[in-house]
């Protein structure tokens, strides 16, 4: 008998195990293809600062018993302020997240299948009709989704997916104990999550403190090797380097160690996606750009487009004939751009513009946070230009002209 599903989920990470929990719940044959072992699952792919927020929690159903912590405010540091605002959060054991998305999905009627690495699309008329994983074995379906993350073998393989080794973004992160939380000369760090723009430490990106609770907290940094990452760079140094810079300057950091076997490293893409669908194919998560381009928060959107694909399919699947053109599954396309990633080509341009500046005006802008009103900081994070605009100075004037600059050349 032929191998064959409803639908196919390449990849087990929060987009597919959410897609393949929806799909199993509304009653659809669907299989989910990962290729890690089911044994220590997950062990490669444990890669995620897993900041997220209540809403996303309350909105997917996730138990309380996958969090760490839970936040209350968000603090951003500057090299010599800070800016403290009132965001509750929650900060995950990304494993524990994942595993309990495999359990529920399963609960629900999903098959998964591991060590069962995707390789390439199985194609019938042009057309994707299943795919080859696991060497030679194949599977098939009416629909095929791609949440493989920036390896993306299908959506690439479709012309779907274009992701730019310019526009990656590299991480890394340790889980520490001993950590200095309320240090005399910074902001109180309990129960908060930290991101610290700071060129010194992480050029052209960030680094940041989630507390876990008690002395605890998860540390690291990420940047991309942009234009203002080559300008601030230290000549000889990795991203290794730099986190063990912070670890070894800041006193926060002076008696904190790194708890054993817990190292995470991880990329994610920070770009416009150049597609997301074609026929009988929808690529979701971080086989395109998903992530939140300006803090990087990366569960919520995921599970959204997760959530997304498994409603255009369901709609699909409705016609008496299951019509899965490309035509009909440009649902999702409208569906990602509204609600997945709303304004994300001008959360990408502020991205852009807040790297492109200095330490010193890090600092300014600290100060900037503090005197604007809550509405004008909502409609400014949401990519409002004209709220942004009220956060700029005179002395602003060459960094926007050089940014103008770079988007013109671009």
């Amino acid at each position: 008998m032929t191998d064959r599903f409803d639908v196919i989920v390449a990849g087990a990470g929060p987009a597919g195990g959410q897609c393949a929990r929806d799909l199993a719940r509304r009653g659809y044959d669907v299989v989910v293809l990962e290729a890690e072992p089911e044994d220590g699952f997950p062990r490669q792919s444990n890669k995620s600062t897993a900041g997220t927020f209540p809403s996303m929690m309350s909105a997917f159903g996730i138990p309380d018993d996958v969090v760490m912590q839970y936040t209350d405010d968000v603090v951003l540091e500057s090299p010599n302020d800070h800016y403290v605002r009132h965001q509750p959060g929650a900060v995950l054991e990304f494993a524990d997240f994942k595993r309990y998305l495999v359990r529920d999905g399963r609960e629900k009627g999903a098959e998964y299948r591991f060590d069962a690495r995707v390789s390439k699309p199985v194609m019938e008329g042009g057309d994707i009709v299943g795919v080859r994983y696991d060497g030679d074995r194949e599977v098939y379906a009416d629909v095929v989704i791609d949440a493989t993350g920036p390896a993306a073998p299908l959506a690439k393989a479709l012309g779907v997916s274009d992701l730019k080794r310019k526009n990656q973004a590299i991480g890394i992160e340790y889980e520490m104990e001993g950590v200095e939380m309320d240090a005399e000369g910074y902001a109180d760090l309990s129960d908060t999550m930290m991101l610290r723009l700071d060129h010194d430490l992480a050029p052209g990106g960030y680094s940041w403190i989630f507390h876990t609770g008690g002395d605890t907290a998860k540390v690291g940094l990420c940047y991309i090797q942009n234009q203002a990452h080559r300008e601030n760079a230290r000549e000889g140094m990795g991203i290794d380097d730099y986190l063990q810079y912070w670890l070894d300057e800041d006193p926060r950091f002076a008696d904190a160690e790194r708890i054993e076997g817990k190292q995470h490293r991880g990329s994610a893409h920070i770009q416009m996606p150049t597609g997301l669908s074609t026929d009988n194919f929808m690529a979701i998560g971080d086989t395109v750009p998903t992530i939140d381009p300006l803090w990087g928060e990366g569960i919520h959107t995921c599970m959204k487009s997760g959530r997304a694909a498994a409603m255009t399919a369901d709609r699909c699947f409705m016609t008496n004939d299951r019509d899965t053109s490309a035509e009909r599954l440009s649902i999702y396309d409208e569906l990602w751009h509204n609600d997945v990633a709303p304004h994300m080509r001008q959360r990408l341009l502020m991205t852009q513009l807040l790297y492109l500046a200095s330490n010193e005006r890090y600092d300014t802008l600290m100060a900037d946070l503090r005197r604007a009103d809550e509405e004008v900081l909502s409609a400014a994070n949401g990519g409002n230009w004209r709220s942004l605009a009220k956060l700029f100075h005179l002395d602003d004037l060459p960094l926007l002209t050089r940014f103008a600059r770079e988007r013109l050349t671009e």
